[in-house]
């Protein structure tokens, strides 16, 4: 019966593929139209390269108020998280303001760690760091002013005994922002930090 009763949902109900929001029949995250424009990201550290139907999946995730679209996009990082198996003891997301966290009613990253830290079976620690200045969004500016708009935003919370950390985020662009984390989690007595972000962005610098 629950078998049937499922199978009726999906039928008035389908999933939506995360890139155009549309219908989908696939069982994964894109359509079969958008996984075939979805570039994997070379190395361990991020799981796409940004642009396409990822991008467009992180734009409705951010600021359409999309929070469902979390899980699944969390579940496909933490299906590219087994590089880190045995090697960190916590995850920990990039942090939102508390003001922009609010506003958002979500904070992004620490939707897409929860799935990874449940598939290495190490805690999310959620609050391992906070953002104690409410820094212009990173977006708009360039290469050179990202570093100096990022520097001292966060600060280590309750990091007692945790060695090895894997530091999760949407997106890299610069670098500047986990960087910062980075900086602030070492200041928090973690000594491995490991940065793992949903899709590389290229920025190209001004000349």
């Amino acid at each position: 019966m629950h078998d049937l009763l499922e199978g009726f949902l999906t039928l008035i109900s389908p999933s939506r593929c995360a890139g155009c929001d549309e219908p989908s029949e696939s069982t994964g995250v894109f359509c079969y139209s958008c996984t075939a424009l979805v570039e994997r990201a070379s190395g361990a550290s991020a799981v796409f390269e940004y642009g396409g139907p990822v991008a467009d999946a992180i734009q409705r995730f951010k600021y359409d108020g999309r929070s469902e679209l979390g899980a699944a996009l969390g579940s496909v990082m933490a299906g590219h998280a087994d590089h880190w198996a045995g090697k960190v003891d916590a995850v920990v997301p990039v942090p939102l303001h508390w003001r922009r966290r609010r506003f958002r009613g979500y904070d992004q990253a620490a939707l897409l760690a929860k799935p990874v830290a449940r598939s290495l079976g190490v805690p999310a620690l959620l609050r391992g760091l906070r953002r104690v200045r409410n820094t212009p969004s990173q977006v708009d500016l360039p290469h050179a002013e990202r570093q100096q708009n990022i520097a001292g935003a966060f600060a280590p919370w309750r990091l007692c005994g945790v060695g090895r950390v894997l530091l999760v985020d949407d997106v890299r662009t610069t670098g500047a922002t986990l960087r910062a984390a980075s900086d602030a989690l070492r200041a928090g007595g973690v000594a491995e930090v490991e940065p793992f972000v949903l899709a590389a962005r290229l920025l190209i610098e001004a000349t």
